[in-house]
């Protein structure tokens, strides 16, 4: 073991080399102690698109924290790691990557071209578990899965086998949501809507009976007049209702189509009248059924006008929106356009191609959810409910379970799970988890939505089907799931009701909400805006702990973070200040043990040896680790953070530390080793407590005194023997002391290094006596000319003054002091403990707080408003005394 630190906190030389020590290790596997609770994650699978980004190194940090932590807490732990092959967006990139090479992937075939993907499968997932690695992130990689993987793809035909003998997967033809650039349908919550510029057309549909007379019909979508199978009008329009019955012609198309009545249509929007093309909307497709109206669909798969006897042959061929131009055109021309009036209007666009979504009608698979949506809001209501964090997730859950269509699992992709079903010349469908025997079956050549399979992630990871499966039944259901707000509808969703249908259990116990990351301005970031950060740049400036460290702290559950280089700048300001304490700490160590230290700090506690600032800071340790545990079992990782940083930097480092000081330059040999040890032994808690955020530095600078990883150290845990009230509230005063001095000097602008009178009147008794018995310590970091200490004496007329818990303090400065800005002072001092009665009396005047809260809670209310009282009347007599020497 080295036993010096180098000079300088220096995270890539901290960093390198160590994960691979922890994957040799094997730190990161399962304890296999059958003893132990177990507690797994399953990591939401990356898609194999690209690299990864801060929004993936936020969320894979946070689930990192939680597992290092449950490990070092005695849980038989399983961070299980993944990714997905994420259908359209893996194939939209390979064809992309194709293209710039001038070739389609119907040049190579459908297998050639599965051979493309999975060489880019393989280079991508090779750069994510290098990225995995960057970042320190304790996966157990023996048992890492892929969605296309041979059980994965066992599972996902198994469950549609299923679902469509249950009658819960029907195919039918429906109108969807259709991607032209991609070619496949989408689902509901993989289209993107946005604000658009746009244009109303208003135009003339003439009467078939030649009299002259037309309907003025509105559409932002002309280039679907030529699907055109009705007009509405709703039954009660007395405007209307002569008409129901009569033809009008399709603009230009000689197309005669019938007025229908239908209580689809609102009256007092527009004119009245909608036009009714049932291939290409979906409100207009229920309309068609209803009324028995022919669906024409008169586009192709690509976005181009079809070759259908609907479509006049000079638009045939033309992609949809040269074909809506020249259609204006021409029907402007003919006299048959009244109007286009510019507006700003809602339309989908596809979230992975970002083109403009076509609804189109088209066979598809579908998942009958009615039956599964019930399971899942009723399961909310049981033992067995999937716990959100934040808690008004579980309302976001279950309102879009509540409002949930069928959903459309089926894509027209090469890449992804091929649909388990069979043609015959016959018209026969058979489905199976194998193919049928015999001969002239063909396989449906659609894919499966990748949703569909990252559904049963949870339990299919773990070996289902086999449900005896030793991982399956040890690790199911999972204990956590981390995840951003905006996949709930996505991925949430689905794996909780697909595990209810499938294993009768939750797929994991908490859910874990974050927000997205943000810039400095609040945009999200992207590639458009050129505000986007790799989070491997970051951790090459500034380490993959100060990374940790701020995205940790970033916010509260369910909220956004800002991301920012002055944040990154504190994070590691930080990380050194730590390594400077604990090299110093290590420096001063004359080679004691961890063992010797942890025996020397239990004779500080029993008062045996060392003295009162030993005691404060162990008793503070105390408190940090219980307010620390029970923020990270509440997931509140900022809060944890908060606490965290300010009993290392402000309590153990800025004051502690200071103190010991007194003891190390002493000539009291006896002293200083039990000093040295109650330093080493709460360095040793404070590296425990930040190793789950911070893993690098702290196994670093925890290899200098121990022969053991980090990572699997025993978690600190409270002590009772630590408990020590009178400890803390002496020191707490003396703090109180020493801080009102120095800043008297300040005000004034008298150095630390110049003696004077410093005048102590206690009213505590109590204090005074600890006071007294501590006088080295206010010696030595007041510098006082004259100390007095005593409950009895007369206070100075011209005096810097000071209030604190149990005492008044004084600095007759006489020859410096303004009385006038010393008024001004006070009475600024009275004013903020009249701020602080306020805020306490309110809550002690609140009845419902009084009564619910815990009594410990009310009374500890109380002591600070009995405290605030008397500071405030203490600062009111000095005013008042003040007041008569002007």
């Amino acid at each position: 073991m080295s036993k010096e630190l180098s000079p300088k906190y220096n995270p890539a030389e901290v960093e390198a080399g160590r994960y691979q020590k922890w994957l040799e290790a094997d730190v990161f596997k399962p304890s296999g102690d059958a003893e132990a609770k177990p507690y797994s994650i399953v990591i939401p699978p990356p898609n194999v698109t690209g690299k990864l980004h801060l929004g993936h190194a936020w969320d894979t940090t946070l689930q990192d924290i939680i597992i290092r932590q449950k490990r070092m807490q005695g849980f038989d732990t399983l961070w299980l790691p993944g990714m997905d092959h994420a259908g359209i967006a893996t194939q939209a990139k390979v064809e992309e990557r194709l293209r710039e090479q001038g070739i389609s992937r119907y040049d190579l075939g459908r297998e050639k071209f599965l051979d493309k993907v999975w060489e880019w499968k393989d280079e991508y997932a090779a750069t994510i578990k290098e990225q995995w690695g960057k970042m320190g992130l304790s996966l157990d990689y023996s048992r890492e899965r892929f969605t296309l993987d041979e059980g994965l793809s066992k599972a996902v035909r198994k469950v549609f086998v299923d679902l469509y003998k249950k009658g819960l997967i029907y195919r039918g033809e429906f109108i969807i949501n259709w991607d032209p650039a991609a070619r496949t349908a989408l689902s509901d919550i993989e289209v993107i809507h946005k604000d658009i510029e746009g244009n109303e057309h208003y135009f003339k549909y003439m009467f078939a009976d030649g009299s002259g007379e037309y309907l003025t019909i509105m559409t932002t979508r002309p280039e679907t007049m030529f699907g055109d199978g009705a007009i509405a009008v709703h039954p009660d329009d007395e405007r209307y209702q002569h008409l129901i019955g009569k033809e009008v012609i399709v603009p230009l198309t000689g197309y005669k189509i019938p007025i229908i009545a239908d209580e689809y249509v609102t009256m007092d929007k527009g004119s009245g009248c909608v036009k009714i093309t049932p291939a290409h909307d979906p409100n207009d497709f229920e309309v068609g059924q209803r009324h028995h109206i022919k669906q024409d669909i008169i586009m192709d798969k690509d976005g181009r006008m079809s070759k259908s006897h609907r479509v006049p042959e000079r638009y045939q061929g033309l992609d949809r929106y040269e074909a809506r131009k020249l259609y204006l055109a021409d029907t402007k021309e003919a006299g048959l356009l009244k109007e286009v009036k510019p507006i700003i209007h809602s339309v989908g666009h596809s979230e992975r191609t970002g083109v403009v979504v076509e609804p189109y009608l088209s066979t598809q698979w579908f998942v009958k959810m009615d039956e599964l949506a019930k399971n899942a809001i009723a399961n909310q209501n049981t033992d067995d409910e999937v716990k959100f964090y934040p808690p008004r997730f579980n309302d976001t859950f279950l309102q879009w379970m509540e409002n949930v269509h069928d959903w459309v699992i089926s894509r027209q992709l090469w890449w992804g799970h091929q649909i388990p079903a069979w043609y015959n010349e016959a018209g026969d469908i058979y489905v199976g988890e194998e193919a049928p025997a015999g001969d002239g079956w063909v396989q449906d050549e659609d894919v499966l939505d990748t949703w569909f399979s990252s559904a049963l992630w949870p339990f299919s990871t773990m070996g289902w089907p086999d449900e005896e499966s030793s991982d399956f039944k040890r690790y199911f259901p999972t204990s956590t799931l981390v995840t951003g707000y905006d996949i709930i509808f996505f991925w949430v969703s689905r794996m909780i009701f697909q595990s209810l249908e499938f294993t009768d259990r939750r797929p994991f116990e908490n859910v874990l909400i974050h927000g997205l990351i943000r810039d400095e301005e609040g945009r999200k970031m992207s590639k458009s805006l050129g505000n986007g950060i790799d989070p491997m740049d970051v951790i090459d400036q500034y380490g993959a702990d100060s990374l940790r460290w701020f995205l940790s702290n970033g916010s509260a559950p369910g909220q956004d973070v800002r991301f920012s280089y002055e944040k990154m700048d504190a994070s590691w300001n930080f990380i050194n200040k730590i390594w400077n304490i604990s090299r110093y700490i290590l420096m001063n160590n004359e080679g004691l043990s961890l063992e010797v230290a942890r025996e020397n700090v239990a004779k500080v506690v029993s008062s045996q040896a060392g003295n009162v600032t030993d005691r404060w800071i162990l008793h503070n340790l105390n408190e940090t680790i219980a307010k620390v545990t029970e923020n990270f079992d509440k997931f509140e990782f900022g809060v944890a953070g908060h606490i965290l940083y300010n009993f290392i930097w402000e309590e153990f480092a800025n004051w502690y530390v200071e103190l010991t000081k007194e003891v190390l330059y002493s000539d009291n040999e006896e002293e200083k080793v039990i000093t040295r040890s109650v330093l080493l032994y709460t360095l040793d808690q404070i590296l425990r407590l930040l190793h789950p955020i911070m893993p690098f530095v702290t196994e670093e600078i925890f290899g200098q005194y121990a022969d053991s990883s980090i990572v699997t150290a025993t978690y600190p845990t409270v002590n009772p023997a630590f408990e020590n009230e009178a400890a803390h509230k002496g020191v707490e005063s003396l703090k109180d002391l020493i801080r009102a001095v120095r800043n008297a000097r300040v005000e004034v602008n008298v150095a630390p290094s110049k003696p004077i009178t410093i005048l102590v009147k206690a009213s505590d008794a109590e204090l005074e006596t600890f006071f007294k018995g501590n006088i080295n310590y206010i010696r030595r970091f007041t510098n006082p000319e004259t100390l007095e200490l005593s409950s009895n004496m007369e206070t100075p007329d011209l005096a810097m003054s000071a209030v604190i818990t149990g005492a008044e303090i004084y600095l007759p400065l006489a020859d410096l002091l303004n009385v006038e800005e010393e008024l001004a002072r006070l009475n600024k001092e009275l004013a903020k403990w009249q701020k602080e009665l306020d805020m306490v009396g309110k809550k002690l005047s609140n009845e419902r707080f009084v009564q619910n809260a815990k009594p410990e809670v009310v009374q500890k209310e109380k002591d600070k408003q009995a405290d605030y009282q008397a500071k405030y009347d203490a600062t009111k007599e000095r005013i008042m005394e003040m007041e008569r020497l002007v």
